[in-house]
């Protein structure tokens, strides 16, 4: 593994690691950026180690100790840091160092815009690029965001910790939502080929599974983790020999992980059982009828649709606007389908391509063709840009 795909794939678990240590989001991101540098030369000298993140988590350690150390006035913050860093590392109680990360980053006093963003920056380890890409705003508006939610954790001494069981409830949306945007930069990532993170699709079902066993009672746990189950069990099939993008009706079902898909099922109807649905368990009970579905001319569209109308009266969005306009518009056809859609207003580049979809389903290629153009105007990743463009030369050859 190079320091790119070191960073990439582990750079998250080393900052939080950091940040544990010293208890400071911006001195762990500067010591780690300094082992990356670091990095950069002793890794061409003496060769890649043989535990990369091993190896920048204790340079990084060493970093931040020298910068302590270099300051003449400290806090009792800053030396109890001191005595942590210059220590052996402390055994981990259990806890995972991403989970309490993402609790601090979710932490009520913290705009919950800011809490998704600050969680992807560091957890994740995305560029202000890249969560400008998902937020739909300019690089320069997320990092303002980021500084800002990192001196409201400082200013205000949040503490870096899973919260005790019962302050638990009240934080757990937060978190949910979090984990969940982890979970989608993995599954559906904003820049570069759609399936480049996998690694934080993964990583979000590993969070899932911690908060399953921390709050077990917890439906919307085990929706969270259904889920993330059924959709990544997909994660195979989603790829062509080429790379391009498959769609759901054009998928190999036979390559999908259907132990997976079980198991999801299994949690969904547990969390069913206990009678508190919530947008996470409808998620998944969505995301489970597909998987169940031997193809999909056999899926079950009007369960799915009676669902997603469920959802969008608990969770009204855009995006569920639009999956709710798709589902409707297979069952009852695509006019149903461009009704709900009317007046709906968005950025988001799968409005208009669920637009183009329909219109073309009803002959209307003219409208397509100017969706698509839509649709291509936002800020699209690599794979999603060719399915677009690829849409825009079939139409072509339809009217040629």
């Amino acid at each position: 593994m190079n320091l790119e795909e070191t960073i990439r794939i582990e750079g998250g678990r080393v900052l939080a690691t950091l940040i544990r240590f010293t208890g400071d989001i911006h001195l762990a991101e500067d010591a780690v950026q300094d082992a990356v540098v670091a990095a950069l030369g002793s890794w061409d000298t003496d060769g890649v180690p043989d535990s990369p993140a091993a190896w920048l988590t204790t340079t990084a350690r060493r970093k931040a100790l020298d910068r302590l150390r270099r300051e003449s006035k400290r806090s009792v913050k800053e030396e109890e840091a001191i005595r942590l860093l210059d220590e052996a590392p402390p055994p981990d109680d259990g806890r995972d160092d991403r989970l309490r990360l993402i609790f601090t980053c979710s932490h009520p006093a913290i705009d919950p815009t800011s809490r998704v963003a600050l969680s992807l920056k560091t957890v994740c380890g995305l560029s202000a690029e890249e969560i400008a890409a998902v937020f739909l705003v300019k690089p320069g508006t997320m990092r303002q965001r980021l500084t800002r939610a990192k001196a409201k954790i400082r200013d205000a001494h949040i503490p870096y910790r899973v919260p005790e069981d019962h302050e638990l409830p009240e934080r757990l949306q937060a978190v949910l939502v979090t984990v969940n945007a982890v979970f989608t930069a993995g599954h559906h990532a904003a820049r570069g080929s759609f399936d480049s993170r996998v690694d934080l699709a993964e990583e979000g079902i590993r969070l899932a599974c911690l908060l399953v066993e921390l709050m077990p009672d917890e439906p919307e746990c085990q929706g969270l983790l259904a889920l993330f189950l059924a959709t990544h069990a997909r994660r195979e099939a989603r790829s062509g020999p080429d790379g391009a993008m498959v769609l759901l009706a054009d998928q190999d079902r036979s390559l999908w992980d259907h132990a997976a898909i079980k198991e999801a099922s299994e949690l969904v109807d547990r969390a069913l059982r206990r009678r508190r649905p919530g947008p996470f368990q409808i998620q998944a009970a969505i995301a489970s009828l597909h998987g169940l579905a031997p193809s999909y001319d056999s899926t079950d569209w009007s369960q799915i649709v009676q669902l997603y109308r469920a959802l969008e009266r608990l969770q009204p969005s855009v995006v569920v606007r639009v999956n709710r306009a798709v589902a409707e518009g297979e069952l009852a056809g695509p006019d149903v389908a461009l009704d709900l859609l009317e007046g709906v207003e968005s950025d988001w580049h799968l409005l208009w391509a669920a637009r183009a979809e329909m219109y073309r389903r009803l002959g209307r290629l003219d409208e397509s063709r100017r969706c698509l153009h839509r649709a291509l105007s936002a800020e699209v990743n690599e794979s999603d840009r060719a399915l677009l463009e690829g849409r825009l030369v079939a139409l072509a050859s339809i009217e040629s």
